[in-house]
């Protein structure tokens, strides 16, 4: 159809670089060159990946008393952050000036 459409037409119709139609890109010897880099780049990462450094049972909570001393200091700051409990007698308190006790 595309060899068709190019005889008859003599032309590809609207941009030739995008749509139904388009225009098929010549790949380069650098193309291939970049191309061939990447997927080596890829193949060392899954290789360098697929061995872990630290066993199964290393790895297994090896960072919980740090995560723990974390979790205490983010806990102290809000803490620290936090202003000091109020009663509504300190609120009130002024309202209670002509107030005794009557028998």
């Amino acid at each position: 159809m595309f060899l068709t459409l190019t005889l008859l037409r003599k032309g590809i119709p609207g941009k030739q670089w995008i749509g139904k139609y388009r225009r098929p890109r010549t790949i380069t010897w650098q193309m291939k060159s970049n191309m061939v880099k990447r997927l080596e780049c890829e193949a060392e990462n899954e290789y360098w990946i697929s061995r872990p450094y630290m066993t199964k049972e290393q790895e297994h909570s090896h960072a919980a008393e740090r995560r723990a001393q974390n979790w205490l200091k983010i806990k102290e700051t809000k803490f620290t952050k936090f202003p000091e409990h109020k009663h509504i007698t300190d609120h009130l308190n002024h309202l209670r000036i002509t107030k005794t006790w009557s028998s």
